[in-house]
């Protein structure tokens, strides 16, 4: 292997599922994958999403929301879209980039409607345990 994977996490908002992925990432395969997140737009870091990965020990806090177009002269080897108007609006890459979908429910959405803060988390909870089995799995062939 000629180093690590650079691979980049997009979604729309760069607040919560790229950030969980991003932070799954480091925590589980930082020997063998270089991870970047980012959205079409910047939200801001969802902090719903700090709480619960905090739970599993990884800290997000310190990462920052921020737009594609900021990291587009990076080399990335993989792009791996997390939502589904991230995959409709991939830009385009300098480079030949293997593109891959996966398309996780959005939290935040989920928990406008949530009676209780517990609830609310509940969502976040189970998002974040999906995106962390997939994180398992990575490099995809």
């Amino acid at each position: 292997m000629k180093g690590k994977l650079k691979i980049l996490f997009l979604c729309t908002g760069n607040s919560c599922r790229s950030q969980m992925a991003e932070g799954w990432t480091h925590h589980l395969k930082s020997k063998t994958i270089e991870p970047y997140s980012a959205g079409i737009i910047a939200n801001g870091l969802n902090p719903h999403a700090v709480t619960v990965m905090k739970e599993t020990g990884i800290d997000i806090s310190l990462y920052s929301s921020k737009i594609v177009e900021s990291l587009i002269d990076i080399p990335f080897d993989q792009v791996i879209t997390v939502c589904n108007l991230a995959k409709e609006s991939c830009p385009v890459f300098p480079k030949k980039i293997k593109i891959t979908h996966v398309s996780f429910d959005d939290p935040p959405s989920l928990a406008k409607s949530a009676k209780s803060e517990e609830e609310a988390l509940s969502h976040f909870r189970r998002v974040r345990d999906q995106i962390r089995a997939f994180i398992e799995k990575l490099p995809l062939e």
